[in-house]
């Protein structure tokens, strides 16, 4: 017998589009939630035109990218025009037996087509409705609309990153996108956990971008309680515990430390780098003793935290003399096997094909989507040990699920979908059809 899933027998109508929103609804589904997508093809989400993440030698086109599928795996997908009269009647339908309904549109958009949280809960009054809009839905902002590195530059994080000296730098992707997300489904859980014990749904409105300055706590009680301002200059750009020239002062970043650094590894590679921080005076003793105890490390200047800041160029010059003698994995597990903390800087390629640790935790599974074949998915990053998550099916075509959510679940007959594909509300009668699609209205 399978496991049970934690969500088992919940429902999800998902109203998301491009990263935040279905990244909240992927994570439920995973964990055993029946999301149902809801889309309009003359209204792409952003995800499905990006052409970029279109694998080479697949056909292009909607249902082809990269991006989208990883983005909204483990749910169904329906085409439905909510701003016809008779498609909101459907999508009220649908959400009367179902238990969440999760939108991260700017505040005003749901409540324009009649399907704002007031509206809802006189049809489904234990509905959890899940809000996830950029700015929230209170404030004189919360109509604003933003994406995830703008909301990023708003809620402060941007400031923090960046070279001493030099403009903010941003970071390499979206993280907001991924928080926001991760907050999301968090929020659902919490609704359904009150919901569960009080018999009363409710409207939980998330603001992204707020949910980027909690990842400023630091910066905040730098500010808070030592009266300075979050500032760049000075302050460890990365890796390095002291950019040269700066004073070594103890930050919200915790007390310095050295060596702490990035170092080049053999091979000298683009991504042929480790990191090592040694966070005491015994486990830079251990490293020492890792690297054969040369003759530079036993000089008594780099007995003391104080001396091995003060001489931090000579003494990542002299790690990196070592470093660059072995492969950056083989290195990881010298310096760990002595309790030095060191880890390889990993690519995407090394996560995927090279990490032992992620390939026995099972975090990449393989599925076959319709248009991409074989696809290898992130799985939750925690374990159940008695209902665990897992990742059930590939991400929707467009409308790939009209038939199981209209005829089985919502009990229309046969003729009343072929009625609805022929006014509109479930295709543009101007678009063409995709081949599964043409194949379901002929079976009518």
């Amino acid at each position: 017998m399978s496991m049970p899933r934690p969500l088992e027998g919940i429902r999800v109508v998902d109203f998301t589009w491009v990263r935040a929103g279905p990244w909240a609804a992927r994570w439920l589904g995973t964990l055993g939630a029946e999301v149902i997508k809801v889309e309009w093809p003359e209204n792409l989400d952003t995800l499905r035109q990006n052409r970029f993440t279109i694998p080479e030698g697949v056909e292009p086109g909607p249902n082809s990218t990269g991006q989208f599928v990883d983005t909204n795996a483990n749910k169904r997908g329906i085409s439905l025009n909510v701003r016809s009269e008779r498609g909101l009647e459907l999508i009220k339908r649908l959400i009367s037996v179902s238990d969440v309904v999760i939108e991260n549109f700017s505040s005003r958009i749901m409540q324009r087509w009649g399907l704002g949280y007031d509206g809802l809960k006189q049809i489904k009054p234990d509905i959890v409705y899940v809000s996830m809009a950029g700015f929230g839905h209170t404030g004189r902002h919360h109509y604003y609309g933003t994406m995830g590195p703008a909301a990023q530059a708003l809620s402060g994080l941007t400031f923090l990153s960046g070279l001493p000296g030099k403009p903010p730098a941003g970071w390499g992707w979206s993280y907001l996108d991924d928080t926001g997300g991760m907050y999301g489904a968090m929020c659902a859980l919490t609704g359904l956990r009150n919901r569960n014990a009080t018999g009363r749904g409710q409207h939980v409105d998330l603001s992204q971008m707020i949910t980027g300055i909690t990842l400023t706590g630091p910066a905040f009680l730098d500010k808070s309680v030592n009266g300075r301002g979050a500032r760049r200059e000075g302050y460890p750009p990365g890796n390095r515990t002291v950019w040269p020239g700066s004073p070594p002062t103890n930050n919200y970043r915790g007390p310095t430390v050295a060596p702490h650094n990035s170092y080049r590894t053999r091979g000298g590679g683009y991504n042929d780098w480790c990191v090592i921080a040694c966070y005491s005076d015994q486990e830079w003793k251990s490293l020492a003793k890792v690297m054969g105890s040369p003759d530079w490390a036993g000089d008594s200047k780099f007995n003391t935290l104080k001396g091995r800041i003060d001489n931090q160029e000579e003494l990542d010059q002299g790690i990196e003399q070592w470093t660059v003698t072995l492969e950056k994995y083989e290195l990881t597990s010298v310096c760990q096997a002595a309790g030095v903390r060191a880890m390889p800087v990993q690519s995407s390629e090394d996560r995927l094909e090279h990490d032992p640790q992620l390939r026995e935790r099972g975090m990449y599974s393989e599925m076959e989507h319709p248009m991409l074949g074989v696809w290898r998915f992130q799985n939750a990053p925690y374990k159940l040990s008695k209902s665990p998550a897992q990742m059930r099916r590939p991400a929707p075509m467009l409308g790939q699920h009209n038939m199981e959510v209209f005829v089985d679940l919502l009990g229309l007959t046969p003729d009343e979908v072929k009625e609805a594909y022929d006014e509109g509300i479930l295709w543009p009668p101007e678009m063409p059809m995709f081949p599964y699609m043409r194949e379901e209205v002929a079976s009518l």
